[in-house]
């Protein structure tokens, strides 16, 4: 008796738990032309999500937020009250930063000393204790336009300080789920190898070897471009290009670095596809035998965000592979697109313990071979997710209902 009690208490309080969650959705728009913003940041009681390309974004709290915040590169960030508790099909128009003449004097800066200073503030600007990051990760692939695989999930990300190597970073995997398509021809699968311990690899913050060191950034020219604004504080931009052959493939892209504190905020980074070759060396890891792979793009973007503590800190991950594969003797090519993207939702530095080895996500595994089955329509709970695009959303009904 005193057990069935005790059950039927633990089931009480799991549903009381459940209906306490507040589930704030909407969509953001630009505040002048009306199309939606992919990439919007939305906060709320400690908590962070992004929009997805079409704008739209779901967060979930344990209570009703007073507001929410909105930012957006290049727009002003905006306070959403919270009221009479309508929390649901918010439409939040974001109006783009006007740029004042007194702040193009920025343009004078020196891009190598002003870069240069960023990385010598790096210790100061982000944490140097360990902390634990809850997650949201996916990665789809598609083949030509329409979605062959789609794998997401929900990890724990554990990363020592700023001051430390990342040696000791790791990723483990909370839940996950897949799906790929059973049609006959879609015959050529693509996984992602390490794709949740993208944020270990390419955080370029702490893995400064991989860019943000004056060797490496003397094999590339540097030039100050006008400044914009995150979370309405404003930003250096500096662009990179590459001006000396290496071995392998550099980068074209922008740096955006805090006016403020000289933390970087943002790497917005594609490789440089001049070498197929190089190119190639740095996308693929292994393919069928008799198929020919092309590099056609590899993009990067890495953001951090600073919290209220004054600490920056990584939150958003996303990278962009297209190419073709042709099989010989075939006339045309066909196009592929796969995306990884992972996104922090929220953050501790209270008591936290590492990951063990043998719990941990190896970079030379497939997420997609580590996670189940995608059918359970009650499989996200209360954790907070990016939503799916339309599109993405449309493609996984059409898959289910193949199996």
């Amino acid at each position: 008796m005193k057990r069935g009690i005790c059950l039927i208490g633990a089931v009480l309080a799991f549903v009381l738990a459940m209906a306490q969650k507040t589930m704030v959705s909407g969509v953001v728009l630009n505040g002048t032309t009306g199309d939606p913003l992919a990439g919007a940041s939305i906060s709320a009681s400690g908590l962070t999500v992004v929009t997805n390309d079409d704008g739209f974004f779901t967060l979930k709290c344990d209570e009703s937020p007073q507001a929410v915040v909105i930012s957006h590169v290049g727009y002003r960030s905006q306070r959403v009250d919270i009221h009479d508790q309508k929390t649901e099909k918010l439409k939040i128009r974001l109006m783009p930063t006007t740029i004042q003449l007194s702040e193009v004097v920025v343009m004078a800066e020196n891009p190598y000393d002003l870069v240069l200073t960023a990385i010598s503030k790096i210790g100061r600007n982000y944490s140097q204790q360990p902390e634990r990051y809850r997650c949201f990760y996916r990665e789809t692939a598609m083949k030509r336009q329409h979605y062959i695989c789609v794998a997401e999930g929900v990890v724990d990300m554990y990363k020592t300080g700023y001051g430390r190597s990342n040696y000791r970073d790791r990723v483990a995997i909370d839940k996950g789920r897949r799906l790929m398509s059973p049609k006959r021809n879609d015959t050529l699968s693509i996984k992602v190898l390490g794709g949740p311990v993208v944020p270990v690899q390419l955080d370029i913050v702490k893995n400064s070897g991989m860019l943000l060191t004056p060797e490496e950034l003397g094999y590339y020219t540097l030039q100050m471009e006008a400044p914009t604004t995150i979370g309405d504080r404003w930003q250096y931009v500096v662009s990179l290009s590459p001006c000396v052959p290496r071995p392998y493939a550099l980068y074209f892209g922008k740096l955006y670095i805090d006016k403020e504190t000289l933390a970087f905020t943002r790497a917005d980074l594609t490789l440089d596809m001049s070498d197929r070759q190089k190119a190639t060396d740095m996308m693929l890891v292994r393919k069928p035998l008799g198929v020919r792979f092309r590099p056609k793009e590899l993009s990067l973007l890495v953001d951090y965000r600073r919290g209220d503590d004054g600490v920056t800190r990584i939150s958003y991950i996303r990278t962009t592979f297209r190419f073709n594969c042709d099989w010989k003797r075939r006339l045309f090519a066909t196009a592929f697109t796969a995306c990884c993207e992972m996104a922090v939702t929220s953050t501790t530095n209270n008591d936290v313990q590492p990951i063990r080895g043998r719990d941990s996500f190896d970079q030379r595994d497939a997420f997609f071979d580590r996670v189940d089955y995608f059918r359970d329509p009650a499989f996200w709970q209360d954790y907070n997710i990016i939503e799916p695009t339309e599109s993405l959303d449309k493609a996984v009904h059409r898959l289910l209902k193949k199996y």
